[in-house]
């Protein structure tokens, strides 16, 4: 009796063993192997907007694809496995429409003449077997194009500005262009609104004068431009948030106030660079008279510059004097080491000698 109980026990032992083996063995994670068609993601920045697109790339393996393996007029989830997905960092227009910042799922519907390119709000699905037109964030129309062949499918950017690129599908002897746009100077000025000066950016005098200075550089949201500088003068007044707030003055059409301000900023400007700055905003007022007594005195603060010459030089031609110019680019011309200003220099003087 005592031999059959020991006999079921070292049964049940080697059962449950063999149950604990196996449980080990289902346990373990699986040996990583190539794909048939393997990932990839490829990302862009269009001027600060982050765009990008992941997706799994099947390759053409002597198929019929056009047609074929993809039929034309059904939704194709634009590549294998799991959905392809797009993303943009902030809003933009696709093909001229309006499409809010967010991750999508990006389907197609192919045919011989014209593509429908769909974004879904779903982008977590598999493929596109599981896509309901209910979802969709947008739908663009677009051509394909001949192109060369690729054997495997993928996306490139092309045509990039910092406002628009083109998000160009490739896949054996076809390519389907997709315009992406964006108003880079409104994308900016949310920034700053809504993170950049909401941020560290706001302990510091530099970031409201960054800001502003944007703006004067672009010729937008100058009303607003001009209480950031404001707001950085409060901080900290000097040179540069003086001279950006004298800038938008005079592009708000306040000359006599621009004038006053660049007045404040010339009694605490000390360095090189302040002075040149000073002088090249009153040649961008047309006051080439008061940009000469800024570059004069910049001359006899740092009369080893050649920089200081050329300035001073650029402000007499501007006002038609052709002798005053000459003589200050020739100084220039002798203490200037740098080969590129010196072929600039003497461009400058034989244009000037030529009149």
């Amino acid at each position: 009796m005592h031999s059959v109980s020991r006999f079921f026990q070292l049964l049940v032992a080697c059962i449950l063993a063999f149950v604990y083996a196996g449980e080990l063995a289902t346990a373990q994670p699986a040996l990583p192997v190539p794909q048939a068609s393997p990932l990839a993601s490829i990302s862009q920045t269009i001027g600060i907007t982050n765009v990008t697109i992941t997706y799994h790339r099947p390759g053409v393996k002597n198929r019929k694809i056009w047609g074929g393996l993809v039929p034309y007029g059904a939704i194709w989830r634009v590549g294998a496995n799991e959905n392809t997905t797009i993303s943009f960092s902030d809003p933009v227009k696709v093909e001229g429409k309006i499409l809010s910042a967010g991750s999508y799922g990006l389907h197609m519907i192919p045919s011989e003449n014209q593509w429908t390119i769909i974004f879904s709000k779903n982008s977590t699905s598999w493929g596109s077997y599981f896509y309901k037109e209910s979802e969709d964030a947008l739908r663009v129309m677009v051509t394909p194009q001949p192109s060369e062949y690729r054997e495997w499918m993928g996306f490139e950017f092309e045509d990039l500005t910092n406002s628009s690129a083109v998000a160009t599908l490739r896949w054996e002897k076809l390519k389907v262009p997709i315009k992406i746009e964006l108003d880079e100077r409104e994308t900016v000025l949310t920034h700053a609104r809504d993170s950049y000066l909401r941020g560290s950016a706001a302990f510091s005098w530099q970031g409201f004068n960054q800001a502003a200075r944007y703006c004067l550089q672009n010729n937008v949201n100058l009303e607003e431009a001009l209480a950031w500088a404001d707001k950085s003068i409060s901080m900290n007044e000097n040179v540069t948030n003086l001279t950006v707030k004298a800038g938008l003055l005079e592009k708000l059409g306040k000359a006599i106030e621009a004038n006053a301000v660049r007045e404040k900023a010339l009694k605490v400007a000390t360095t090189e660079a302040e002075l040149n700055t000073l002088g090249y905003q009153y040649l961008g007022a047309n006051n080439a008279k008061q940009a000469i007594n800024v570059f004069k005195r910049n001359v006899k603060a740092h009369p080893d510059s050649w920089n200081v010459y050329k300035s001073l030089g650029e402000a007499y031609e501007k006002l038609g004097d052709t002798k005053e110019a000459l003589e200050n680019y020739s100084k220039a011309l002798k203490l200037t080491k740098d080969e590129a200003q010196k072929k600039s220099l003497t461009e400058a003087m034989k244009k000037l000698e030529g009149k």
